[in-house]
C-alpha cells in the first residue's frame, strides 16, 4: 500500500500566504524595432488558491498591452513594443493566498487505472471527457517505447490509479539524479530517460508522458517552489524559484477536489500542499512559457531571471474569500 506525502499537512494553518517576485529581463546587443511577447506570470485562482495582489510591470511600456485566457483557461498577457528598445525587463509580483486540498486524500480508494482509461476512450455519440485532451502525447512528452516500457510494472491490473500515479512519481525521484544545468529547454525526452537525470521540467514530462502511455490523462504545471517547507523539514528539491510538476485526472477518489485532479511534484516525491503556487496548465512546457515572444532585430542577446518567494505567514480560514472565478 502506498503512503501518499503530502508537503505541509502535517503541521497547522491549513492556508498559507506566498509573496512571488519573478524578474525577467533581456539585454540586446542591437536596438529591437519591435516585439510581441506573451506572459504566463498571473497566478490562477480557483477554490484553493486566492490571488491577493497582482502586478505586472514592464520595461519600457509597451505600447499595447491586454490580458485574456489561453486555449487551457490560463491567464496570460499579451504585450506589444513598438519603439526601438535594447532591453527589456518584465517584473511579476504576486501575493498568493493557498489552500491546503490533499489532506484526506486515499490513494487505495481510487478506481482502477484501467477504469479511468476506459472513460477516457472516444465512443461514438458518448459523453465527452475534457480530460481527455491531456491523454494526447505533446511536443516535449511525446510517445516513447523506452518510456512506456520504464513505467510499465507500475500498472499492474486493476490497481487503483492514484496509487499508479505516487509509485511513478516516486521511482522517477530514486530513478533519476536532480542535477542543475543537466538539460536544456529543447532536450529530448528520451535523453532524459538515458541519462537518468535533469531538472523539475524533465521530471514532470516525464511523469505525464508515463501516465499518458497507459492511457491516462496528464496535465504539465508550472509554478513556483518555497524551498523549506511551511511545516519545517527537509529542504524540497528546485529553488525558490519556476517550478513544474504534474496532475493526474484522478476522479472519484476521496480526498481530491470534485474537478478530479491530483497534483504531484516527482522532483520532490510529495503531493503538493501549502508550498507550491500554480500558475498554468498544459500539455507541456511549451503551453505554459513564462515569457516568450518574437522580435525584429536584438541579434544576440542576454537573459536574466531571477525569482524570490516569501512566506508572508498564516492566514485564518476566516478570512478566505471565494474566488471571482472558477478556473479549469
Amino acid at each position: 500500500m502506498i503512503r501518499a506525502h503530502v508537503v505541509g499537512c502535517e503541521a497547522l494553518p491549513a492556508v498559507q500566504r506566498i509573496e512571488v517576485v519573478h524578474v525577467t529581463s533581456y539585454a540586446y546587443v542591437a536596438p529591437v524595432s519591435l516585439s510581441h511577447h506573451v506572459a504566463h506570470l498571473r497566478p490562477l485562482v480557483d477554490a484553493y488558491q486566492q490571488l491577493d495582489r497582482f502586478a505586472l510591470d514592464v520595461e519600457p511600456a509597451p505600447v499595447l498591452r491586454s490580458t485574456g485566457a489561453d486555449a487551457f483557461g490560463n491567464a496570460c498577457t499579451r504585450l506589444q513594443l513598438a519603439q526601438p528598445h535594447g532591453s527589456l525587463r518584465v517584473r511579476a509580483a504576486s501575493v498568493v493566498t493557498v489552500r491546503s486540498r490533499f489532506q484526506a486524500l486515499a490513494p487505495a480508494r481510487s478506481p482502477a487505472w484501467e477504469a479511468v482509461r476506459l472513460r477516457l476512450r472516444y465512443v461514438a455519440r458518448g459523453d465527452f471527457e475534457p480530460a481527455v485532451e491531456f491523454v494526447q502525447p505533446s511536443p516535449y512528452a511525446p510517445r516513447l517505447a523506452a518510456l512506456r516500457d520504464w513505467a510499465a510494472p507500475s500498472f499492474s491490473p486493476r490497481r487503483p490509479v492514484a496509487e499508479v500515479a505516487l509509485e511513478l512519481m516516486h521511482r522517477i525521484h530514486t530513478d533519476f539524479a536532480y542535477r542543475s544545468r543537466s538539460t536544456e529547454i529543447d532536450t529530448p525526452l528520451q535523453q532524459v530517460l538515458q541519462q537518468r537525470a535533469g531538472v523539475c521540467q524533465d521530471f514532470a514530462h516525464l511523469l505525464a508522458g508515463a501516465l499518458r502511455m497507459g492511457g491516462l490523462a496528464a496535465r504539465y504545471v508550472s509554478g513556483y517552489l518555497l524551498t523549506q517547507p511551511v511545516g519545517g523539514g527537509q529542504a524540497l528539491v528546485g529553488a525558490d524559484a519556476s517550478h513544474a510538476w504534474v496532475q493526474l485526472w484522478c476522479p472519484d477518489t476521496p480526498g481530491v477536489p470534485a474537478d478530479g485532479w491530483l497534483d504531484l511534484d516527482p522532483t520532490n516525491d510529495c503531493v503538493p500542499a501549502l508550498d507550491h503556487v500554480r500558475v498554468a496548465v498544459g500539455r507541456d512546457f511549451g503551453d505554459v512559457v513564462p515569457l516568450r515572444g518574437v522580435i525584429r532585430g536584438g541579434g544576440r542577446h542576454l537573459l536574466q531571471v531571477g525569482v524570490t518567494t516569501r512566506r508572508l505567514g498564516a492566514a485564518t480560514p476566516a478570512a478566505w474569500s471565494a474566488p471571482t472565478a472558477p478556473a479549469r
